[in-house]
This record gives structure tokens, sequence and C-alpha cells, in this order.
């Protein structure tokens, strides 16, 4: 790295987010770089206030000297800590009850669609709130939104603890949700608010490091709850995790305030952006979920709500010219490497959570295996993810170039993931092993190198947190509309695999509806069958992931163009 580019770098302050109008900055003379995959140099038009949660404010550098780096707070570093069991607490919540769910649904009596929906649930509520929380916290602080959004999950956590059918299940989930939205947005908006572009890559890699532990432990923690405890601790375990949040919050998060009366911040806030995009929102996944299910993809119950989701999406999209302060502001857009790094951000999450989903029900549904068995299964994804997500970020700390990462993580992803969808009862544990270790270091690697990517094409630094937080909606709203095409393929595979499946002996029977075909996977290990039978049921269940597999190979390919038009 030349000294020319340490200087740059060495010019990039942390940015500062609140409700004042933007002042126009002139925009960086970076092209040249982001043509190459290299992070841009911030230039002195650039430079934002220091937030208060540091001591000292940076100086810029002179052309013949590079000042000494200031000495960060403890007020930062608490405030680091406490984005990090953000961070954790939102992966572990999101991961735990996966390999849960054939046990939750066999207790309550629930079907199939009803036990994906304690997934979808949680993911829609992220989805809706994320943009909400992020311009609310613009108008009303970070510190207030970020409270408001730990106590909305905690309530959750409550009620799904308590619940006594699958619907209690999914209401809970969906309030964990809507508290999850804000806590997994405003970690990555206050940390770009709170760090300089050189710097971020470094805390990028804590959070994700952070991430991928939550998504790492989640499913074992929640298999030793489901066989050894009871599922209920999934929800109890959160009530601690959440009041250590919102302490650190209220003592260490002290961020510039907004000078503007309770009146004006109310009036500035984008009530018709928020109303069209959560009404499109729930009206694309419902139908999208039920399709096949509930009712057929022909029906008017699952066409016309999708039709009318997807034009309030459409209008939301021009409404959000007009409000002061908008939930997705037009001028982000300006910038094809920043769409670009949005549309991979969102194949990348469709991806990741298909998979935490679907991995562990799986290894319960074709390997035979137990809860905390089929947890540790999926454990070298888990892992690799991890590693490589903290490895991306410290070889773009010392490089400041991604486009070769990115490119080999892409191409990895999409081959392993189609190299996975192969993988059957009778092949070997090993080669399971190595597939699940390359598809790891492909879709970690992109988890972390995206979003320097796509924060790095910003053109204003006053935006930055805007760009971080679109981010995560994108990958999240990703997530949500896999896990929801996931279940609608599980439904129609599985029935019509289990038609052609011949003649069945009358404890089967229960599976000619396929929404009794999660709940039954927890009955597969106890229930006695023949040998060429239950290698018969096997390859019904097996049927499903594979072809959902398939589709998230081609989701991996459609990121994979979405990064090379740069």
């Amino acid at each position: 790295m030349t000294d020319n580019l340490r200087v740059a770098f060495a010019d990039s302050s942390p940015t500062v987010m609140g409700a004042s109008t933007e002042t126009p900055l002139q925009k960086s003379g970076a092209g040249s770089c982001k043509e190459h995959g290299i992070m841009p140099m911030p230039d002195a038009h650039r430079k934002a206030k220091p937030v208060v949660a540091q001591d000292t404010t940076s100086q810029p550098p002179s052309d013949q000297q590079i000042p000494p780096k200031p000495k960060k707070s403890i007020s930062f570093h608490m405030s680091v800590i406490m984005l990090a069991v953000v961070a954790l607490t939102v992966s572990w919540d999101s991961t735990t009850i996966a390999v849960a769910i054939p046990t939750i649904t066999n207790q309550l009596h629930g079907t199939s669609l009803e036990s994906f929906w304690a997934s979808i649930a949680f993911m829609l509520g992220v989805v809706v709130t994320q943009p909400i929380y992020s311009s609310v916290s613009n108008v009303l602080g970070r510190r207030y939104t970020l409270q408001a959004a730990i106590v909305l999950f905690t309530i959750g956590c409550i009620i799904f603890a308590v619940a006594r059918n699958m619907a209690i299940v999914i209401l809970g989930r969906a309030l964990q949700g809507l508290g999850g939205g804000g806590l997994d947005v405003l970690q990555a908006v206050i940390l770009s608010d709170i760090t300089t572009l050189k710097e971020r890559p470094l805390y990028l890699g804590i959070m994700a490091l952070a991430i991928a532990i939550g998504t790492m432990t989640g499913p074992i923690v929640g298999a030793i709850f489901t066989e050894y405890v009871n599922w209920r601790w999934i929800g109890w375990i959160n009530l601690p995790l959440s009041a250590a949040m919102f302490l650190l919050a209220q003592f260490f998060l002290h961020l510039k305030p907004i000078d503007l009366d309770l009146k004006s911040k109310i009036r500035r806030l984008d009530w018709g952006g928020m109303a069209l995009f959560i009404t499109g929102a729930v009206l694309t996944a419902l139908p999208l979920s039920w399709a096949n299910d509930l009712f057929t993809w022909s029906s008017w119950q699952t066409l016309v709500p999708l039709i009318l989701g997807a034009i309030l999406l459409v209008l939301f999209a021009f409404y959000e010219k007009k409000p002061v302060e908008p939930i997705i502001p037009h001028r982000i857009f300006a910038n094809t490497t920043f769409v670009m790094a949005l549309i991979s951000g969102f194949m990348n999450g469709m991806v990741l959570y298909t998979l935490v989903l679907y991995l562990p029900l799986f290894f319960q549904a074709v390997y035979l295996q137990a809860p905390l068995e089929a947890a540790l299964s999926a454990l070298p994804l888990a892992c690799v993810t991890l590693g490589f997500s903290f490895i991306a970020s410290v070889m773009m700390e010392r490089t400041r170039r991604y486009w070769l990462q990115l490119c080999i993580a892409w191409i990895l992803s999409t081959v392993f993931l189609g190299l996975w969808s192969r993988v059957d009862k009778d092949t070997p544990r090993a080669i399971s092993y190595t597939y699940q270790a390359f598809l790891g270091v492909g879709i970690g690697t992109v988890f972390t190198t995206t979003t320097v990517q796509l924060q790095a094409s910003v053109e204003l630094i006053d935006d930055m947190g805007l760009a971080a937080g679109l981010l995560v909606f994108f990958r999240l709203f990703g997530a949500l509309l896999g896990q929801t095409i996931g279940a609608t393929v599980f439904t129609s595979v599985f029935r019509q695999g289990f038609v052609e499946i011949g003649p069945v002996p009358d404890s089967l029977r229960i599976l000619e509806d396929p929404a009794q075909a999660v709940g039954f996977i927890h009955s597969l290990n106890e229930i006695d069958l023949p040998e060429d039978v239950m290698a018969r049921l096997l390859d019904v269940y097996q049927g499903p992931f594979r072809v959902i597999w398939l589709v998230m190979a081609e989701r991996e390919d459609t990121g994979r163009q979405a990064f090379e038009v740069r």
C-alpha cells in the first residue's frame, strides 16, 4: 500500500447521523479505485464530526506527517461490546429454533406451514421494521430507538416461551422479529456512526464474528434445550442478554443529540412510506408461503394478495421521492456499484438463512439424527463461515481490495451448493463436511466483503449509516423470501413424492397430508417400518431439500452476475 493511500485512509473520521438537513457535500473522486475493487480514498470534503463515544477528535493529517491514532474512550469500547452482544443475540435467536421445529410442531400439534412460519414470522418482522427503525432513529435518536427494539424483542421472547399452541408461538416469534429488526439494523448503523472507513473492516470483522458465533452455537444450544431441558428455554435464555444490551446502551452509548422538538421529529417521519412498505411486504410474503399448501397458485387467495403486494411495493418506490426523511432515499441508488452490492447482499442473505433453517431439518429427516446430532452435523458450515467472515475483513484491512475475494467466493458458493444438492443418506461423512467447508468459505467471505464494497461506493459520508442499514435490510429481505420459497418448495415436492411412493402402511397415511410432514420428522426414528419402505420414505423427504439446494445455487449465481456488473 502506498504512502498516499495511507494518508487518504487516515483522513477519514467517524460519521454522525442526525435529523438535521444535509448540507451539500462534494463527491469523492474515487471512481478509478472502485473500478479496480479498491476501497475509495475519502477526501477533505467527506470529513464529519466525531461522536461523543470518542474522547478525542482526529485532526486531518498534513502532507508531511500522519498524526498518531487517537485513543478510544471506555464509552467507545463498551459501545462496541454492546453492538457485538446485539449481533450475537439476533443471530442466535434466528438459528436456535431451526433444530427444534420438529419437536415444537409435534408437541403443539402444528402443521408444516405453521412450523415454517415460526421462522418466517420472525424474518418477516425483521424485514418490515428494519427500514422503519433506521428512519425513526434518524429523527428520534439511535439510543432510544434501540432500547425500544430491545423491549419489544424481550416481550416476544416471553410470549414464545409460554406458548401453548402454534399460533402463540408464531405471535411470539413475530414480536421477536419486530424487535430484532431494530437490533439488527441499528447495530450496523451505529457501528458506521462511531468508526472511520479505515478502521471499519476490523470492527465489521468483530460484528461478523459475533454473528457467526451466534449462527454456529444457536442450533447447538437449541438442540440441547430441546433434547435435555425444554424447548421453551430458547425464549427464556434471551432475557439476560436483553438486559445487558439495554443497560450498556443506557450508560455507554452517547451519540450527538438531535436538536428538534418532539412535534418536529414526528412530523419528519415517513408515515406514508412505512404504511406502503409494511403492507406490501406482508401481502407479498403471505401468499408465497401458503401457495400449494392452503391454496393453489392459481387461486384468488394466492394471486390477489401477491399482485396487490407487488403493486404497493412499486408505489412505495415512487413515493419515496417526496418525504423529508424517506425510509429509502433515491439519491443513494445513483451508484451502480452500490445497487449491485445490494443485490449481492440480497442473494447472499437468501442462501445463508435458508441453509440455517433447512439444514438441521435435512439431517433430522434424511440422516435420522436427533436434534443435537443434527446441529453438530451442520457445524462445519457454521465454523468455516465464522472463520472466513473474519479472515475476509483482515485481508481487506491489509490489501484494501475486495474484487478478487468476492469473485472467488461467489464461484465457490455456487459450485458447492450445486454439489451439496447431490448429498444423500449414503454420502460419506467426509464428502459432506468438505462440501460444507467450501460453501462456508464462499458465504462467509461474501457476507463481510460485500459490506465494505457497498460502503466504499457511497458518495456522501453522511450516507454511510444509511448504506449499512440498507445492506442489512436487503440481506434479510432475501432471507425472508428464501425461507418462504423453501416452505412452498418443501410442501409441493413432498406431496408429489409421497404420491409416487406407492402403497404405504397405515402408520404412514398421515403423510398423505403434507402439512404433517415436518411434525412427523420427530417420529421417524421411532416408527417400525420394513427396510425398503423406510428407504423410499427417506427418498421422499430428501426430494424437497434437493430442490431447495438447487434453487439456492441459482440465486448464488445471480449474485455472482450482479457482482460482475460493477
